[in-house]
């Protein structure tokens, strides 16, 4: 028995689910691991956060008790060992947006309507004060991961003074929550619940105080799954008309936001590839390239688009080779 299993014995001692049988749960692309455990006709969410691996469940349990605050639908804790990074969460359920996408096409556009919905609500709050910003170092540093893992080049000063310049118009005034991975396979569908309440919230433990089209793009941009144009079009006026938000600034700073993001999800997943041994991310790439492609036709994009047509290779089969370990 490993010291880590010794560990999850001794929490689960404290909790009534001692004896619960365990199932191993999909893993992400993190060092958490989840499992189910049941027991009769009740289950619950093991959440696993190793501190050897670089994880820590404290942001989660803040943010958790935040978004909780806010009226929103994330777990529940129902037990906590923040010392061995251990939760014991309750479970919303397998229904998760990409899975009832797939299996039922007709709900994509009301789940996505209620995703919208939810994120209206939640962008009535001001960020909490305890967030870190998500300011403009934190945008370069993260767009920077485009040259430094998927161009193979490392720094470059012309690249990082266009994204200096572009990410310093940004507005910074009123920052919202930001939970930086808001996506349809992070969204869990509450078939029982009542408007917001019918979306459940899981993976946001890195969220900054930022600027509310961020989580929209995550949305509307998915790496993992394609959305059409005019559900994306549909949605994002869905937010628009209901948030009450100035368009064109928002409409630019959207596109900006979905440079910046879409940068940085290329590199992550070159960076999962090359360092971690990850490949199967190199095969989500060329839809994530399609997004940056479109975030970079709006004219606040202009300068970057330039620099990237002329020095970021597209993703061909051919350049995608090169970024899978032998």
């Amino acid at each position: 028995m490993t010291t880590r299993e010794t560990l999850i014995q001794s929490f689960l001692q404290i909790t009534p689910w001692t004896h619960a049988d365990r199932f191993a749960m999909a893993s992400d692309a993190s060092g958490r691991s989840y499992e189910r455990l049941t027991m009769g006709d009740k289950t619950a969410i093991l959440m696993n956060s190793p501190y050897e691996s670089g994880e820590d469940v404290r942001p989660f349990v803040a943010v958790t008790n935040m978004l909780a605050g806010f009226g929103l639908t994330p777990p529940k804790i129902l037990a906590q060992d923040i010392k061995n990074g251990f939760l014991l969460l309750s479970d919303l359920g397998n229904d998760l947006f990409a899975h009832v996408c797939k299996r039922t096409p007709t709900l994509e556009r009301s789940l996505y309507a209620a995703a919208i919905d939810v994120l209206v609500a939640l962008h009535k709050n001001t960020a909490p004060k305890s967030l870190p910003p998500y300011d403009d170092a934190v945008y370069l540093r993260e767009a920077k991961l485009l040259t430094q893992w998927y161009m193979h080049v490392g720094d470059n000063a012309v690249f990082d003074t266009i994204c200096a310049k572009i990410f310093s118009k940004i507005p910074s005034q009123n920052p919202v929550l930001v939970m930086r991975d808001y996506h349809a396979e992070n969204l869990l569908w509450l078939a029982d619940g009542v408007g917001v309440n019918r979306v459940g919230l899981l993976d946001y433990q890195d969220a900054l105080a930022g600027h509310s089209a961020y989580d929209l793009v995550s949305l509307l941009e998915d790496a993992r799954r394609d959305t059409t144009p005019a559900l994306r079009t549909e949605m994002l006026e869905r937010y628009i008309t209901n948030s009450g938000v100035d368009r064109d600034p928002f409409l630019a700073t959207y596109a900006v936001l979905g440079a910046q993001r879409n940068m940085k999800i290329i590199g992550i997943f070159a960076r999962l590839s090359l360092r971690d041994g990850k490949a199967r991310y190199i095969d989500l790439i060329p839809r994530v390239w399609d997004h940056l492609m479109h975030d970079l036709e709006h004219p606040a994009c202009g300068e970057l688009s330039l620099w990237i047509a002329e020095n970021a290779p597209p993703p061909s089969r051919a350049y995608l080779a090169t970024l899978v370990t032998s």
